[in-house]
């Protein structure tokens, strides 16, 4: 795990925020924040070197209660996007004009 990513807080260990120094123990139940996606896995073996994401993913399991908040979600953002996720890149000169536009004629006392 990252130090950065457990200094901002996104690593909790059994409900309480973690230290980088804090020792991790088989049984222990970790809550993984990645954006936003939330993980709950519990820890079932340790390793005394890196390794790959392969063999990493042998020790821990996620919880079925995570697998299925995090399947649900996914699967009501497919159905209902975010606006503007359709959008990539910079405006182009074209949608720079009508930002320009519409921000020109906008007027909140008479819009809202």
């Amino acid at each position: 795990m990252s130090q950065d990513n457990i200094e901002l807080g996104r690593i909790r260990m059994n409900g309480v925020r973690l230290k980088a120094s804090k020792e991790i123990k088989i049984g222990d139940q970790l809550e993984i924040i990645r954006g936003e996606e939330r993980f709950i896995v519990v820890v079932k073996a340790l390793s005394s070197k890196r390794g790959s994401a392969a063999v990493a993913q042998t020790l821990y399991e996620e919880t079925p209660d995570s697998l299925e908040t995090r399947t649900r979600i996914k699967e009501n953002s497919r159905l209902m996007p975010m606006p503007g996720s359709d959008y990539h890149g910079r405006p182009t000169k074209r949608d720079g004009r009508k930002i320009r536009q519409f921000m020109a004629e906008f007027d909140p006392s008479k819009d809202f």
